[in-house]
């Protein structure tokens, strides 16, 4: 297992080793003695799937608030995501900046995004489908969210439209997030 911190360095890309032959490939995606080894020490409660009918599909920023607050641990089962994380950490020297990353169901790789994170990817393809474990059960009246595309974050999707959720479009802008974290 391959692990990377990106420039903000609680959020990570791991790469598990995969073994191929001519019927494909194994790879173990999770372990927790491994994880710990690298410094990922959670334990996850609930696993979550998601399909993408669209290429341009945007699903995010989401956000838990504590003291239901997630940590997520994604990766692409069918096709290519950009995945970004923003940190709202009022604390934290990097708040209101923000990672990404390509994850595909070829490259392998899985995104770290710890508590204290807004979260959210767009589908590079059609018929994408995400997994992510999380380490908090989902809670309704926790659930937020911002504006995915707000001026303020200049998030570098790669796209100026995208297909959202009534959720997602009606998005409050990161000028009015009032974060818990």
């Amino acid at each position: 297992m391959d692990v990377v911190s990106l420039d903000i360095p609680e959020v990570k890309i791991i790469t598990p080793r995969r073994f191929s032959d001519d019927r494909g490939f194994f790879s173990e995606t999770y372990n927790a003695r491994a994880f710990k080894a690298a410094g990922v020490e959670v334990d996850f409660v609930q696993d979550n799937h998601s399909f993408s009918a669209k290429k341009g599909t945007v699903r995010g920023l989401h956000y838990q608030a504590p003291p239901h607050a997630q940590s997520k641990l994604v990766r692409v089962l069918r096709g290519s995501i950009i995945d970004v994380a923003v940190d709202a950490r009022k604390a934290s020297p990097t708040f209101g900046k923000w990672v990404k990353a390509e994850l595909s169901a070829e490259n392998g790789k899985q995104i770290f995004v710890p508590k204290g994170f807004l979260h959210g990817f767009l589908t590079l393809e059609p018929d994408t489908e995400v997994a992510y474990k999380v380490d908090a059960f989902y809670d309704g009246a926790s659930d937020g969210s911002v504006k995915w595309n707000d001026p303020a974050l200049n998030i570098d999707w790669g796209v100026a439209d995208a297909s959202l959720s009534d959720k997602d479009a009606k998005a409050p802008a990161w000028a009015d997030f009032k974060s818990p974290f």
